[in-house]
């Protein structure tokens, strides 16, 4: 037996945003430089069977390959990464944001999330925010949600949080996961948390279905219509029924990725000079033509020390001055 809902967690990639070709580009370089053998999109797409971390791990022959090669791909994702928002999803979320509390979860980076939720105005509908740089496992983060007995308060498209009445800390039944992997759906089952299933991403919906998911959406508004059944129809409510609301103008700066751009506040002012579909297709073949840089900067684990051709104090080959300008051209635009 389920009660209503109280909490939604969102996967970012294929259930938020388009990540299939976007994700690919990124990472089919790294598979390259590591020589992890993966060299088509089905093949990368298959890692997500199961932890994409995990997955990686599995293509390494040791630890010292493995490390070097998720250290790079979650540097390249910071730099590069800009895919564009599931159409549709935009709105199911603010409707969501009015009446649950909402977290993302996902195996990208917090930079990325970061990112991607201040530039399509959807920053401040989420109250918790899980990036795989510091929490790979989602099953720990899902139950670190759950024991948290903060997790009830939500954001409603606000700066704040709705401390207006005492929260209920939600419980696996009224907890709901929407992914596009088989993988989240197992971890989620695992946990004992519901999952809704979406077929716009990596996984098909019988590869969801068989993983564990109670539904599996066929359009973003079944999301809705699954979780909230004849209320979907009533709207958001207060300022999650605004466009926009969440981010204004004189705080975009400080809510922005952190190098000073003004985010989604700059463009409908129109101080960009394009539109956000614009945008990201040219940061797309920007990351293209530049590529990576020769090598990213990562420390390594604690107490490993690197003395051969390739390694030197315990970090590994840098080429940061180029990540961080990468980073400002992102957000330049």
């Amino acid at each position: 037996m389920t009660g209503p809902v109280r909490a939604v967690i969102f996967d970012l990639d294929g259930t938020l945003v388009q990540t299939r070709v976007a994700s690919w580009e990124v990472f089919e370089p790294i598979s390259r430089r590591h020589g992890l053998g993966v060299e088509t999109p089905a093949q990368y797409f298959e890692l997500f069977r199961g932890n994409v971390f995990t997955s990686i791990r599995g293509l390494c022959s040791d630890d010292e390959q493995a490390w070097a090669a998720t250290a790079d791909f979650l540097a390249a994702l910071r730099a590069y990464y800009a895919p564009p928002l599931v159409p549709g999803m935009h709105a199911v979320v603010r409707r969501l944001a009015s009446v649950c509390t909402l977290a993302v979860m996902s195996s990208n980076a917090m930079e990325v999330l970061r990112r991607v939720l201040v530039e399509n105005e959807l920053a401040y509908c989420f109250a918790h925010v899980f990036g795989g740089d510091v929490a790979p496992d989602k099953r720990a983060a899902l139950r670190a949600f759950l024991a948290d007995a903060g997790s009830g308060y939500g954001r409603r498209c606000s700066a704040d949080y709705d401390e207006a009445s005492e929260a209920e800390r939600p419980d696996p039944s009224t907890t709901v996961l929407v992914t596009d992997t088989a993988g989240d759906v197992r971890d989620a089952r695992e946990v004992g948390v519901r999952v809704v299933g979406v077929t716009w991403g990596m996984h098909s919906a019988d590869e969801l279905a068989e993983a564990g998911a109670e539904f599996v959406a066929l359009w973003p508004q079944e999301v809705l219509s699954h979780l909230l059944g004849d209320d979907a129809a009533r709207g958001p409510t207060g300022a999650c029924a605004v466009p926009g609301a969440a981010v204004s103008a004189p705080s975009a700066g400080a809510a922005g990725c952190g190098c000073g751009c003004t985010g989604a506040a700059s463009r409908r002012s129109g101080t960009t000079g394009e539109e956000p579909g614009e945008r990201r297709r040219r940061r797309r073949r920007e990351a293209v033509a530049t590529a990576l840089p020769p090598a990213i900067a990562v420390e390594s684990p604690a107490g490993q020390d690197h003395t051969d051709g390739n390694h030197t104090n315990g970090r590994h080959p840098v080429a940061s001055d180029d990540v961080l300008e990468a980073m400002r051209r992102i957000c330049r635009g």
